[in-house]
Formats: C-alpha cells, structure tokens, sequence
C-alpha cells in the first residue's frame, strides 16, 4: 500500500558479473519530488550507510550571502569536508555534487522547495563513499585526501549568474562555485601538492565547465586534474527526430544567464546552448580531462533520446526503462547513439594528458557508488575496475584509454532496470 501511496519507483540493480551470478537489487522510493535517476541515486547513497561507513556534516558558507552566492531560494550554500591524513594531507578532490537542471520558472520555483535548490532542505550530513571513501580497500588512490562534496542547489551546472525578481529566484551557481573556491581555499586548499575535480552527471558537466578555472587557482607546481563522471551529455537527435536536449539547455542557459560564465574558447566560434554540451568543450580544455561514462547513458535514454514527449505512441516506454526489451531496431539506434558519443571524443582523446573509461553498460554515475567504483565484482574493461583506470591515469601510471566493445559483450556492468 505505501508503495502505491508514494508512487514509488521500484528500480532494479542488475549486477551481471563473471564472477558472480546474477543478482537483483529492489529499492523502493519516493519519487514525489525526484525524477526516477536521482530516486536511485538517493536510495543507493541511503543504501551505504552501513555501520562503517562515513558520514560527513553539512557545513554552510558563512561569508556567501555578502558575495550574493546564494541557492535559489536565497539560502547560503554548503559543501561536505572530510579531512585528509598522512600522505593525503596536502592532496584534495573537490566534487561537485549532480541533480539534474531547471529551465524555466515553474520548474524553478518547484526546485527551490527541495534539497537541489535550498539548504533549508539538505541532509545535514551524507555518506562518503566510493570515490570519496574512506577506506583504502574501497578507494585505494584517494582514501586519505582531503575529500569535499559541494552541494548544488542552483540548477545550472554552477554556471548561471542572474535572477528573477517576480518569482524570488536567484540563479548564482558561478557565484557559489566561486564562493565555495575561497572558502576552501582557506582552509587549506591553497597548500595542494594535487588536487582533483570530479563530479557526476549535472556535475559531471560543471565538472568540464570549470576544469580549467579549477587548475588557475593553484601554482604550476601543483598537479591538478579533472574526472567527469557521466557528463558527457550529447546534442543528439531524439527517437522522433527532434533535439529534446538542446531545447531544454536552451532554456537553462537563457534563463539562468549562464552564457557569460561557459569557456571563451567555445563561445568565440559556437552559440551559448551548444557550449553546454560537453562535446563542443572537451578539446578545449587544457587541463589533464578523464572522462568517464557508459556507453547507454540511462539518463541520456529516458530523457534526451526517447522521452514520453518524443514517444507519444510508447513504441519506447519498454525499452527505455529495461534494456532487455529493446527491440533490434531500438538497440540499432542506440549504437548509433554510442557511435555518436566516441565520434565526439575523437579530438580530445588523441591527447595523452587526457583519459577515458566508456563502458558499455546501461547506467549513469559510477564513481561515487561503491558497488561500481571498486568492489569485487565492480564493472571492468580488460579486467581493470574503474578507481584502478582512474588512479593509473592521474598518478602517470599509464595512458588509459578504454573503450569497450559494443553491447552486449560486457558482462561485468551494474546494468539500471526500472520498474
């Protein structure tokens, strides 16, 4: 009955696994006031808090408000720090935290009444896991960083810088970004031997917006790098022809002034909607890039290539919420798709100071779960986990450039099955 009460998402883990057999996760969640990726996100991040694993307060920037780096609705922003020790004590990893966009007041307004537009209403402490461990067995590389989750609460990618008076909303996501910069810049920051920015989905894509500012805010000496987990969302055509993606970045850019803010080096030659897509950045950055990202974004699926507005007949409605139930012709057009994405990296992958890791697996964001950044059975390509490629790469251990095989040879993935 709660389940029917909540409209509850049931979404199923499937774990296929050559060293194990299958197995079938159930979460149920309340998908009231989250889209069904953040449901699961949100309940896998609830499903780590075990009797060991780390919890992190909630701090507030206290300094701002005066610099007007504000959520939407006008509260101070946050971020969650866990110190680092021993041979991490001078290295950090700033991730910023992912949740999707809003582009348009309505949208807006219904975001500023939750933890991804307000700190009124963020957990006032989160478990650290996967990338942000704190175990050397889970997160063998970073373990013992200075490892830091800054909050998102504006719904630009931390790229906006504008407001709507009437509706009481404030878009400073580059004004937090900055904020949050200083603050931990002062608590240490600024002494970094290394320093790694990361970031899953919307913030996979901040991520890559401000990778290059990251690197300008320390010394040539310190070796700064950046990972960009499932970020690499693509202006693709849509199932009925159209281009969902790009008119729903249309309306975040237009309206939360995000143009100014996005990397002169793609705003000179391209218009502000196509320089937030990553595609049209990658080659231009000049800091070290690993790039990580399966090769059927789940999110990318339900809600760029074959959304309900695209698929008014439902020929897709099986296949977007269960892979198993593709047809020929539907997995036909998703490898178009997984070609589109490796054609798009062909420039930025001929660099050896940038990497990659693209899986071939239905899923989204892998490195801040547990269970996919490095566990027994996490998913591999060449029998190398996830934390092993991404460690190899920032340490100079090896130039990592893995792609996988098309689907369906893949048989390690932790493949996302809604129901």
């Amino acid at each position: 009955m709660k389940v029917l009460v909540w409209l509850g998402i049931v979404i199923k883990l499937v774990v296929l696994s050559s060293k194990a057999s299958e197995a079938v996760e159930h979460h149920y969640v309340n998908a009231s006031d989250l889209n069904s990726l953040e449901a699961h996100e949100a309940e896998a991040s609830l499903a780590g808090r075990g009797a060991y694993t780390l919890m992190v307060a909630l701090t507030l920037i206290q300094t701002a408000a005066a610099k007007g780096a504000v959520c939407l609705d006008g509260s101070l922003p946050g971020y969650h720090l866990h110190r680092g020790y021993g041979s991490g004590a001078n290295s950090w990893i700033v991730n910023l935290e992912g949740g999707g966009w809003c582009n348009d007041v309505r949208t807006c307004i219904y975001r500023k009444k939750t933890r991804r537009g307000s700190s009124v209403f963020m957990e006032k402490e989160i478990p650290f896991t996967g990338i942000l461990s704190n175990k050397a067995e889970q997160n063998p590389d970073f373990f013992n960083w200075n490892r830091v989750k800054i909050r998102y609460c504006d719904g630009a990618s931390f790229a906006g810088d504008s407001e709507h008076k009437a509706a009481r909303l404030q878009f400073r996501g580059q004004r937090i970004w900055m904020a949050a910069m200083e603050d931990l810049m002062s608590k240490g920051m600024r002494f970094a031997r290394q320093a790694l920015l990361s970031g899953c989905s919307a913030g996979g894509l901040a991520t890559i917006i401000h990778c290059d500012e990251f690197r300008g805010l320390f010394p040539r000496s310190t070796k700064v790098k950046c990972l960009s987990d499932a970020g690499l969302f693509l202006d693709a055509t849509d199932v009925s022809g159209g281009h969902t993606l790009r008119d729903f970045f249309s309306g975040v850019v237009g309206l939360q002034g995000v143009q100014k803010n996005l990397p002169r080096t793609c705003t000179n030659h391209l218009d502000p909607t196509s320089c937030f897509f990553p595609q049209n950045l990658i080659a231009g950055i000049r800091t070290p890039l690993f790039i990580l990202n399966t090769a059927y974004d789940s999110w990318q699926i339900q809600s760029s290539l074959a959304p309900t507005t695209a698929d008014p007949s439902g020929n897709w409605h099986d296949c977007r919420k269960d892979y198993y139930r593709c047809s020929g012709s539907q997995i036909q057009f998703l490898q178009g798709f997984r070609n589109e994405m490796l054609n798009s990296m062909k420039g930025f992958s001929r660099s050896n100071q940038n990497g990659m890791f693209i899986n071939s697996c239905f899923a989204h964001c892998q490195s801040e779960r547990q269970d996919t950044w490095f566990a027994d059975n996490s998913p591999v390509i060449r029998e190398k986990a996830i934390a092993l490629a991404v460690g190899d790469w920032f340490f100079n251990r090896a130039v990592v450039k893995d792609i996988d095989c098309a689907y369906p040879c893949d048989n390690t993935c932790h493949n996302l099955i809604f129901r």
